[in-house]
């Protein structure tokens, strides 16, 4: 796969609150991908944004294209995914990355999923039910557990080799009368959930939280420690998305503010008095520091919610659905960037 470069530049309204400007991404990415006989798919452009905070290395992904990968800050791009993900990505929690580095699920609609647990070296399929997902979770273990795998060739010699072993997802299928479905050997096969789904989450291989009821009135977070036979509502926040597990602790944006869970989901508390954000939380160099983007752009803390600094004001896509749908957004704490996607127009970086 060849290398991408590109630059091009554009910059935001008159009015902005910081210094520096968005920069798009995506034009010369897409000119090269036209240029090799290529087309994406609809609704064209870019669909999809994330970044690895350990490394730095960000993530775009094209409609029908798969995912493609810079180490540059978008300098350069090259696939990455092999042709294991297609589709699009419908909302901003359809990628979702595991914060400890390195691993992340792409759950596409309309489209092949699939998830790396590599930074994007090996893919692993995922299959989809009907037209995929809007979005979904994955448990991520401390430790990547393998199992060992037997077979004979052809000629009768016995080969042993190590394999993924099997974990839990949690998904909220696309226009399917909020229907949910679990699947507990690694996206194989999934078993329907009753009742309707919101929101969603996954603390182990069994432990799952959601928030119920018919769209768009999703209410209350309610645990599962059966796999979803069986529901207790433990809050009456009305979280958003999918929530992110970070050293074992849940963190979840809600109408409520910021929520987070030391025990499995068993209890949930207030972080900070901040309220509005609908994407996030995005962890930088330790469980304290994280970013949230709110109508006002993306807000930074680094004592765990005591106190607030804006990084960057709304990127030029202007999107802001309170449920978290279209726009994709990523923070590289590393590289000082944040980043801008929505299905069916350009990516954009924002330096600080």
């Amino acid at each position: 796969m060849k290398v991408l470069a590109f630059a091009c530049v554009v910059a935001l309204a008159a009015g902005t609150v910081l210094a520096g400007e968005w920069v798009c991404i995506s034009d010369g990415l897409l000119a090269q991908i036209e240029k090799e006989g290529l087309k994406a798919g609809w609704p064209g452009k870019t669909t999809g944004v994330a970044v690895d905070r350990t490394t730095g290395e960000l993530f775009v992904v094209i409609p029908g294209l798969g995912v493609w990968r810079s180490a540059d800050k978008g300098a350069t791009f090259a696939r990455c995914d092999g042709g294991a993900v297609g589709g699009r990505c419908e909302t901003g929690y359809s990628l979702h990355l595991d914060p400890a580095g390195k691993r992340m699920a792409c759950f596409m609609l309309d489209g092949k999923s699939a998830m790396t647990l590599d930074g994007g070296k090996t893919w692993l399929p995922v299959k989809n039910m009907g037209r995929g997902p809007d979005w979904g979770a994955v448990f991520w273990p401390e430790r990547e557990r393998k199992r060992i795998v037997e077979h004979f060739r052809a000629n009768g010699d016995l080969v042993r080799f190590e394999i993924p072993a099997v974990r839990t997802l949690f998904e909220r299928t696309h226009e399917n009368r909020d229907i949910a479905i679990v699947s507990q050997d690694g996206g194989k096969t999934w078993k329907q959930l009753e009742g309707q789904f919101g929101a969603v989450g996954v603390f182990s291989e069994s432990i799952l939280v959601a928030s119920r009821g018919k769209e768009p009135k999703w209410a209350g977070i309610h645990r599962s420690t059966d796999a979803g036979a069986t529901w207790e509502q433990v809050s009456d926040a009305s979280p958003i998305g999918v929530m992110t597990a970070f050293k074992g602790v849940g963190y979840w944006l809600a109408d409520k503010g910021i929520l987070k869970s030391k025990d499995q989901g068993k209890t949930w508390e207030q972080v900070g008095e901040l309220k509005g954000a609908v994407w996030g939380p995005y962890f930088g160099k330790d469980e304290s520091h994280f970013v949230v983007v709110d109508k006002a752009g993306f807000q930074e803390t680094s004592d765990g919610g005591k106190t607030w600094k804006q990084l960057a004001p709304p990127s030029p896509l202007k999107e802001f659905n309170t449920r978290g749908w279209f726009l994709n957004v990523a923070w590289d704490p590393i590289g000082k960037v944040c980043y801008a996607a929505r299905m069916g127009q350009a990516a954009y970086k924002y330096e600080y």
